[in-house]
């Protein structure tokens, strides 16, 4: 594990001195899906993401109000046309799909009560592909969503307001894994 992290933050490091957004896609791709669907634990999939998210994340990637050192690193020097360039780019990526299983039926049901009672269905729409500022999360990959679930209810998670914030501190852990395994398989 340790010699991918040198790899990535090597090849990010190269690639962050890269003059054009083609030419820094690729780097992209590979960590997040070439299909927009990663095949990477713990790195979100990307596809059919609404482009004004995808370009204020990168905008808080880029001034480190957000951090993650490969993307912190991808997003340096990058301007605010090239972040609506890799946006407009992601957002016609293919959507996620959601695992090939049977789903257990009692934990999507906990989960949908769950969504109502929050209001998540409200922010990101009733299919969870999100609006505007807000997030696509429909069959994103289980083990990002808890660890960013969980990111926000910790707050070791930022995002530019704090509603996610505010949403998640009544949520358990259990509730947050029954969450995840839902929206994953949203669709």
């Amino acid at each position: 594990m340790r010699n991918l992290v040198i790899a990535l933050g090597i090849v990010c490091s190269a690639t962050a001195s890269a003059q054009t957004v083609q030419e820094r896609l690729p780097t992209c791709l590979l960590c997040h899906g070439e299909s927009g669907q990663s095949q990477n634990a713990g790195v979100p999939s990307l596809g059919a993401q609404q482009p004004f998210y995808v370009t204020v994340q990168l905008l808080m990637f880029r001034e480190r109000m957000r951090v993650a050192d490969p993307m912190n690193d991808m997003a340096k020097g990058l301007s605010d046309d090239d972040l609506r360039t890799f946006a407009d780019i992601i957002a016609k990526l293919p959507s996620p799909r959601p695992p090939d299983e049977t789903p257990d039926t009692a934990r999507i049901e906990r989960a949908r009560a769950l969504v109502a009672q929050n209001h998540c269905n409200v922010c990101h729409t009733a299919n969870l592909t999100g609006q505007d500022n807000v997030p696509n999360i429909a069959d994103q990959r289980e083990d990002y969503l808890i660890k960013a679930l969980r990111g926000y209810k910790d707050n070791s998670r930022h995002g530019y307001d704090a509603t996610m914030a505010e949403v998640m501190q009544p949520i358990t852990d259990d509730q947050i894994l029954d969450l995840a395994y839902y929206i994953a398989r949203v669709k």
